[in-house]
């Protein structure tokens, strides 16, 4: 699998010099999506979800601070509230340079609960919203909420000792197989190459993302706004999520939210936490019923 080259790009620089740089991809004639990431990764690891889209959409693509393309900013800045004004920086960056255009917002993990908490604070940018697998923090007196602080911390700690460097792009790779076994055949690569920049003092690879900046994102995800949002923000929203009976708790997080906010709810039948990059062709169809439904295409 290889990246195409984008149609255009941009670089966003955020109040505190941090940047971020934009991608167009796809159809500039069609609907409009934005597309992000999850914590530690890179949206060019998800092109099995998003080159099928490149026919009919326009695709903006962007990494958040810190990961895949972006250079490196400082450890102090890499926090939530910065995800959120950032979030708010690239969509004028995006309407100056490419113009104005309904565009829809689809997002992974930490882009999802990041965009949740933006539409809350900033109104609807990003509208209708498609979610996958947002680890919403659980509100005050959810069950939940012990379950995903115990969950959140382990996934910090073995985030915290990831290696920080390697040979090859390959070598990331097979660790990545090895843990996700069920992605579509080259994305271990894909991922690997796109969550790695190659360091010349060292002659090594090294992660785009920080191990120490990953782990604080997972260990500070603690807070309820985006779960006691979700139902009063200005822009439809469609959680699909991965597979509850794997017992993940992003998954459990999306099936009870969804039982007490007006969301569109899916799950993906045999799927974990990186259900878009092991069933493509399923996501694509359950975020284009949403999409439809909402009459923001055809």
């Amino acid at each position: 699998m290889e990246i195409p080259a984008p149609i255009h790009e941009l670089d966003a620089v955020m109040d505190d010099g941090a940047v971020i740089r934009i991608r167009q991809h796809g159809n500039p004639a069609g609907p409009r999506l934005a597309l992000s990431h999850g914590n530690g990764l890179a949206i060019d690891g998800y092109l099995p979800f998003w080159q099928p889209l490149c026919a009919r959409y326009e695709l903006i693509l962007f990494d958040f601070r810190n990961h895949g393309r972006n250079p490196l900013h400082r450890f102090a800045n890499h926090n939530w509230p910065n995800f959120i004004r950032d979030l708010e920086v690239v969509h004028r960056k995006i309407e100056a340079e490419l113009g104005h255009k309904p565009i829809a917002g689809v997002f992974h993990s930490l882009s999802a609960v990041t965009a949740t908490m933006h539409a809350h604070q900033y109104g609807p940018r990003f509208d209708p919203l498609v979610l996958f697998d947002p680890p919403f923090y659980p509100r005050d007196g959810h069950p939940l909420r012990e379950r995903h602080v115990a969950g959140e911390d382990g996934i910090a700690e073995r985030a915290a000792r990831r290696n920080e460097n390697f040979a090859d792009p390959e070598d990331l790779a097979r660790q990545f197989r090895k843990y996700f076994p069920n992605w579509v055949p080259g994305a271990h690569e894909l991922m690997a190459r796109a969550t790695l920049r190659y360091d010349e003092a060292s002659k090594r690879w090294t992660l785009a993302c920080p191990r120490e900046f990953e782990a604080h994102v997972f260990r500070t995800n603690r807070e309820t706004t985006a779960w006691t949002a979700l139902g009063r923000i200005p822009a439809a929203v469609k959680l699909i999520c991965a597979d509850p009976k794997f017992g993940d708790g992003p998954a459990l997080v999306g099936k009870a939210i969804s039982a007490e906010a007006p969301v569109e709810y899916e799950y993906m039948p045999d799927t974990t936490h990186f259900l878009q990059i092991e069933k493509p062709a399923e996501c694509i169809r359950a975020m284009e019923s949403f999409l439809r439904a909402r009459k923001f295409i055809d």
